[in-house]
């Protein structure tokens, strides 16, 4: 298992299904963090859009310098459940949206000259008040580095940045349009190591290199592998100090699922075993309502004690409990034969699952545990029913 630490946890002493998540490993991916920050100068920031259990907000504070968020509910869960700064990007603002994230966050970066023109005169007049507020533009270096579609800032047409052709059409057409903008933003990377960073940044150096003289802080964004046992930590380091030095810039990364990486489990239970075509084993749990990724990606999670399919005795398609065709897991092969109320450990499964889940059939939420590895104190945070279905629909 990638989540190493969760080899001899016992699922049967939680509620089914249920998120467990080992507090020891999150706060090891922490310390690792905080290397970074401390050693390259860099500001690191948790992205709520990927792990936002706030409570583990005290102990990401303790290591890191805020949050970055993607609106104004997560914004506001950064200001109330975790310390330090809270940045926020969203695709758009309304005036609402607006209104109270310039009473809530430290950076605000927009992502067009459109909504910097709309709301600048409102910003501005906010930082008056509030003079620790920055204001920041995203760019889009039109240089992709992911592997799938749906995840990748830079493919064509994206919505997400501001290109050079647009910087430069926006500059000729007004020489002040940058007043009070003192950041850039730029993301482009998907759980990723560091020489499609480097690559990236090449490229920025390249088309935006210009500016950069002019601004006092660049935010090179999320997706960075950074606590992958792999991940090039001394080269990151290096070159976060080498570009900082050289623009005399402040530089943030906002990690999200390296704070989470092989952090969680997901356990289910083995509700029916059929055939059609091939053993099915359908569980308490759902690819749909709770782990979409499995499908947006696509990628098959790993099981603990399972196999590719076919390679031990008994395969088995894993199936969710919902009446969506393809609301399936993936194939896998067990040494022995499953059976109804099995137990079943869906690995690493902190980052991106929690926060996209739905109730999709009326279907609950899994339970939220927190699991102490070193102590083996076990708690459960949160369980979810009726009511919590109930109340985001009219």
């Amino acid at each position: 298992m990638k989540s190493a630490s969760f080899k001899h946890f016992d699922p049967s002493r939680v509620p089914s299904p249920c998120f467990v998540v080992d507090e020891v490993a999150v706060e090891n991916n922490l310390k690792t963090l905080r290397r970074v920050q401390d050693e390259s100068g860099a500001k690191v920031l948790a992205a709520l859009k990927a792990f936002s259990m706030w409570s583990l907000g005290p102990l990401v504070s303790r290591y890191l310098s805020g949050v970055c968020a993607s609106g104004v509910n997560e914004a506001r869960l950064g200001r109330e459940a975790y310390g330090g700064e809270v940045h926020v990007f969203a695709a758009a603002y309304s005036e609402p949206d607006i209104n109270t994230l310039l009473g809530l966050c430290n950076h605000l970066v927009f992502n067009s000259f459109s909504q910097w023109r709309r709301f600048g005169p409102q910003a501005l007049a906010a930082r008056a008040r509030r003079p620790e507020l920055a204001f920041g533009l995203r760019i889009n270096p039109e240089h992709s580095e992911g592997a799938v579609a749906i995840y990748d800032p830079c493919a064509p047409c994206s919505r997400l940045g501001i290109t050079l052709a647009q910087f430069e059409a926006a500059t000729a057409e007004d020489n002040r349009c940058l007043e009070g903008i003192s950041g850039l933003h730029f993301h482009t990377l998907c759980e990723q190591g560091y020489q499609p960073l480097a690559r990236t940044l090449d490229v920025v150096e390249a088309k935006f290199g210009h500016l950069l003289p002019q601004i006092q802080w660049v935010n090179f964004g999320g997706g960075h592998h950074i606590t992958a046992a792999d991940y090039a930590i001394d080269k990151l380091i290096a070159r976060i100090r080498e570009f900082a030095t050289k623009y005399q810039v402040q530089v943030y990364l906002e990690p999200g699922e390296a704070v989470a990486i092989h952090s969680g489990v997901l356990v289910a239970e083995v509700l029916d075993l059929s055939w059609n075509g091939l053993s099915q084993a359908i569980v308490d749990t759902s690819a749909t309502c709770h782990m979409p990724d499995v499908l947006e990606m696509p990628y098959r999670p790993g099981i603990r004690g399972a196999q590719a399919p076919d390679t031990t005795p008994y395969t088995y398609r894993l199936g969710g409990l919902t009446c969506l065709a393809g609301d399936v897991i993936g194939d896998y092969s067990f040494a022995a034969p499953l059976n109804i109320g099995d137990r079943l450990l869906f690995d690493d499964m902190s980052h991106y699952t929690m926060v996209k889940t739905s109730t999709f059939n009326g279907v609950n939420l899994p339970a939220i545990a927190l699991w102490n590895s070193d102590s083996d104190r076990l708690r459960l945070v949160k369980q979810f029913g009726y009511e919590d279905f109930k109340r985001r629909l009219s």
